[in-house]
């Protein structure tokens, strides 16, 4: 037997003029997570819809897998096979491939998720329903031609009625390939397909449905745009999902799954008062449930906190929070913490004997000692935008950083002298999510040996402390207008020249709060303080913050932070990043005084990759990563 020929050759066995001539086809492909990881060790199945038997093959380190199929070319003339794709803690996987004729072979993509969805997303079950009935009924109109009217009818049933979608995808499929102009047909193909975890065959259909609506308006459907939206919503990309909804709005403007998609979609770019209007028009157009709580959000959000509670009971109408999903008791608790903390700012009262702190209108001397006042508040804006853009860019440039952290906790007196001190060293890991609504930080410790680390020292009265880099969050553009600004002057801070701005958090408004805790009372706290960026290139140089107004209910009088920081060159690496250097917390609370100084050297990158791992935090899996060797040191 000839050996070693390529995917689609015709070969023959021995000498016999009645042997018949074989055909090879090549199955390959590549499986890879929604990140685009390769998954290695996957178990993957080959099942051909002709009598021949299954393979199984593993991927290899690249995700990668191959196998191939000598077969009687007279008996066989077209060859499709189903694939099937396990990996332990992922979803199973399927994907329809037909080669037809000998000579084609590509490599198949195959993508594995993981086994929850995102429960603040569309859910796929939520869209099959909301879209596929719509599209049952097809005819001549919508480019079903009658000779694919039966197979059609018969994938419909297999994937809605039957739950049966490794018949349905090849008989839609089929359809397809008779009818290509049926841009409704290639929509519920998409759907079945990411009903059957096809998530590239999914996507490429959408896809595909789109660009062949944008071509012949006259076949539009909201179905298409909606479908697709919601695609690339579950990317985590709403601002990129959002001119779908509308696209589909112009087709239907009544559409509620539009509406509700769009309100969603705004919602997550933090445009709360545009996303309740939106979800108003959703549920007025006749949208569920969902809608409402996406509603209670986006009013939470715009500081609406009674019209959120009105639309929050609407929502429940009588059913106990306690029995409702994780997503609506999140919901619901914390439009509870915003009411009480709305209401305890109200009330709020600095200790007798002491005047309020107020940095906007008059902030501590101390901290703007040779200040040249501003005259006026013309420039505040173009100070505010300048900052703001350096945040997105950090943000959008950072790459996973760790450093040398040298922690000095001290216990004080009420006069201030230090009654008992300890030091403590760590490596301190910065990093993006990728997942993830709203521009964030994930910051945590590890030990040297590589694994995630607390410092001691809780049980005994000091204080912990951590957070330092998203401290300049609050001034990125998305949260701008939940503090109130007031430019003071101009101020020379190690040796250079810097803006100084004051800001106070709006506690109604505000999302990047903090949380004190003593016992079973809990409260939210905001902040205020002063803010100095470098007037040649916006960077920020220090900030400090104190408490907005003490909290008598958990005893808690002064938290101030000061941040000073520095810029960071990496070798080998473009560009530089302005990041923490020195950090002093200090804390009065119940009668006690604590004090932390953090600083860091030693800056250096790490990457993805299987040679070090740091263990889990317990706050977020999200940072469960894998440390390549570092590679800069600065």
């Amino acid at each position: 037997m000839t050996t070693g020929n390529p995917a689609g050759a015709s070969v023959t066995t021995g000498n016999n003029p009645y042997t018949m001539v074989q055909a090879v086809w090549l199955v390959a492909g590549k499986v890879k997570t929604i990140h685009g990881e390769p998954v290695r060790g996957a178990a993957v199945t080959v099942l051909p819809l002709v009598a021949v038997g299954s393979h199984y093959v593993n991927t290899d380190d690249q995700g990668q897998f191959r196998t191939m199929y000598q077969l009687n070319i007279a008996q066989v003339t077209e060859f499709s096979v189903i694939l099937t794709v396990k990996k332990k803690g992922l979803q199973t996987a399927h994907a329809y491939v037909n080669y037809g004729q000998p000579g084609k072979s590509w490599e198949v993509p195959i993508t594995l998720r993981e086994p929850e969805e995102d429960p603040t997303l569309l859910s796929l079950a939520d869209l099959i329903s909301g879209l596929a009935p719509r599209l049952k009924q097809l005819g001549p109109a919508d480019g079903l031609s009658a000779k694919s009217e039966k197979d059609y009818t018969r994938g419909v049933t297999d994937f809605l009625d039957q739950h049966r979608p490794e018949q349905a995808v090849p008989l839609l499929s089929r359809v397809l390939q008779r009818d290509p102009s049926c841009i409704a047909c290639r929509v519920m193909l998409g759907l079945a397909e990411l009903g059957w975890n096809d998530w590239d065959g999914g996507n490429q259909a959408l896809a595909e449905s789109v660009n062949a609506t944008l071509a012949n308006k006259k076949m539009a459907r909201p179905e298409t745009m909606v479908a697709y939206g919601a695609w690339v919503s579950w990317q985590h990309d709403p601002e990129k999902a959002e001119p779908f909804f509308m696209e589909a709005l112009k087709y239907a403007a009544q559409d509620a799954l539009a509406l509700q998609e769009l309100g969603r979609a705004i919602l997550l770019t933090h445009r709360y008062e545009d996303a309740a209007e939106d979800l108003k028009k959703a549920l007025a157009a006749g949208a569920g449930p969902e809608a409402r709580l996406l509603e209670v959000e986006a009013l939470l959000g715009a500081g609406r906190t009674d019209d959120a509670t009105v639309e929050m009971n609407r929502y429940l109408d009588g059913r106990d929070v306690k029995k409702m999903p994780p997503r609506v008791r999140q919901v619901w608790a914390n439009l509870q913490d915003r009411q009480k903390a709305v209401a305890t700012y109200a009330k709020a009262k600095p200790p007798k004997g002491q005047e309020r702190v107020d940095f906007l209108r008059q902030p501590p001397a101390d901290l703007i000692r040779g200040l040249e006042p501003a005259k006026d508040q013309e420039q505040l804006v173009s100070i505010l935008d300048g900052m703001g853009t350096k945040i997105v860019e950090l943000i959008n440039n950072f790459p996973n950083t760790s450093s040398l952290e040298a922690i000095h906790q001290e216990k004080l007196s009420r006069k201030g002298a230090v009654s008992l001190s300890q030091n403590q060293k760590f490596r301190y890991l910065c990093i993006v999510p990728r997942e993830t609504w709203g521009p964030s930080f994930i910051e945590y410790r590890a030990d040297f040996a590589g694994k995630e680390a607390l410092p001691r020292g809780l049980a005994e009265g000091f204080m912990l402390t951590k957070g330092f880099v998203s401290a300049a969050l609050i001034f990125h553009p998305i949260y701008r207008s939940e503090s109130t600004f007031r430019y003071l002057g101009v101020q020379k801070i190690n040796g250079r020249n810097t803006f100084v701005v004051a800001f106070a958090q709006t506690p109604g408004k505000a999302h990047l709060s903090g949380n004190f805790q003593q016992n079973e009372t809990s409260m939210m706290t905001f902040s205020q303080g002063l803010v100095w960026i470098d007037d040649a290139n916006y960077q920020i140089v220090r900030i400090h913050t104190d408490l907005l107004t003490p909290l008598p209910e958990v005893r808690l009088e002064k938290v101030t932070l000061n941040i000073d920081f520095h810029e960071v060159q990496f070798s080998h690496e473009k560009g530089s990043l302005w990041l923490p250097e020195e950090v002093t917390v200090a804390l009065d609370w119940n009668g006690k005084r604590l004090r932390n100084q953090h600083k860091y050297s030693d800056f250096k990158i790490f990457n993805v990759d299987a040679t070090e791992r740091i263990g889990k935090p317990k706050e977020s899996a999200q940072t469960s990563k894998e440390l390549q060797e570092i590679k800069d040191s600065q």
